[in-house]
């Protein structure tokens, strides 16, 4: 079952974890609805990734655009991608590329500055962390380049990535920071959704995950959200069980040498069946790793929600809720009302499960 946490008034909750996005007008919007409605539930806190940060890393296209070394192709590698990719123009090559400003610290210490003011004013809890989710190097790369140079481009975007990581952490204290590392287009490639112009993905792309863990100081909140894409509100495919991700998550127990804080893996609205959660058994987390599973689920009753975390819970003991994935392309007129769920369910299901 969820780690019990308790509040001010001994009210109970199974710990919820907020992915990131959260389509309001504002951070001081986010802080303000997220503090009210869940409390001590929840110890990280985003800031929505509101403004042009709301469609993940669609805001990322600017900066590729913005390479004098690169011009837009005239179609896509494949249906899943926004935009036709970048390819070098004539002549030029990844020594020719700068990515100085990413944008990921500069919105990070405008944001941590209300988040600051929002913990001072007890609207959000003292002992809570701003969490800041960072795509990996690798996902912008692949949406935003042509396959024939992704590997050369990679080595200056990933550079250009852990600078923005160092900054943040720099001027953010470690006791107040959460780093989440968004692993969704490593997992299209596991999967086997989309092809990937590497001799052997599975440890390439481990190896990166790995290094990006490693990056983050040992005093830093660190943790991975394991995603399935949400575009149009859907995954690129359903997965079939937690197999991938329980796959994926060992790996990085062994590869990552600093602790791993916490995990987010998805679960869908329809299963209930005990097939999708037993994989579970076999992971080698840490104890000291929370693990989240997104099975919360605005859509459903709370004995929906009921349902599929009861499933879950004959498999691994303990855990917390989330969505299933990031709430940046729901209607920013819901929020309040799916919020509001979240902490609904992590009440429910804490008196569901101990009576």
């Amino acid at each position: 079952m969820g780690t019990r946490i308790e509040n001010d008034a001994n009210e109970n909750f199974i710990p919820v974890h907020l992915v990131g996005s959260i389509p309001l007008a504002s951070a001081d919007d986010v802080f303000d609805l997220l503090g009210r409605t869940l409390g001590n539930c929840c110890r990280r806190f985003p800031d929505g990734e509101t403004g042009e940060r709301k469609n993940w890393i669609g805001w990322q296209l600017g900066v590729f655009a913005g390479q004098r070394a690169l011009i837009q192709s005239e179609r896509k590698d494949r249906d899943y991608q926004l935009h036709p990719p970048f390819t070098f123009r004539p002549n030029y090559g990844p020594d020719d590329l700068s990515f100085k400003d990413l944008g990921f610290a500069r919105e990070a210490s405008s944001s941590f500055t209300v988040f600051g003011k929002k913990q001072t004013a007890g609207v959000l809890p003292e002992n809570a962390r701003f969490l800041v989710a960072l795509p990996t190097p690798f996902a912008p790369v692949y949406s935003f380049t042509t396959y024939t140079i992704q590997d050369q481009v990679f080595q200056v975007y990933e550079s250009a990535i852990l600078s923005e990581l160092g900054a943040i952490c720099e001027m953010i204290p470690p006791e107040k920071l959460s780093i989440q590392w968004d692993v969704a287009t490593e997992m299209s490639i596991f999967e086997g959704v989309y092809p990937a112009p590497i001799v052997d993905p599975w440890v390439t792309l481990m190896a990166r995950l790995s290094r990006l863990g490693n990056a983050v100081p040992e005093r830093v909140d660190m943790g991975y959200h394991l995603c399935y894409g949400s575009m149009n509100n859907q995954h690129w495919k359903e997965p079939d069980d937690l197999g991938m991700c329980i796959k994926v998550a060992n790996e990085l127990k062994k590869t990552v040498s600093r602790q791993i804080n916490f995990l987010h893996m998805p679960v869908p609205v329809d299963r209930v069946d005990d097939d999708y959660y037993e994989p579970l058994i076999d992971i080698e987390m840490d104890p000291a790793t929370e693990v989240f599973l997104g099975l919360l689920h605005d859509t459903d009753s709370a004995n929906g929600n009921v349902d599929r975390l009861s499933v879950a819970s004959k498999y691994l003991r303990e855990f917390g809720i989330a969505s299933e994935c990031g709430l940046g392309r729901r209607e920013p007129k819901d929020m309040v009302k799916i919020i509001e769920h979240h902490a609904e369910v992590s009440r429910q299901v804490h008196k569901t499960l101990t009576r």
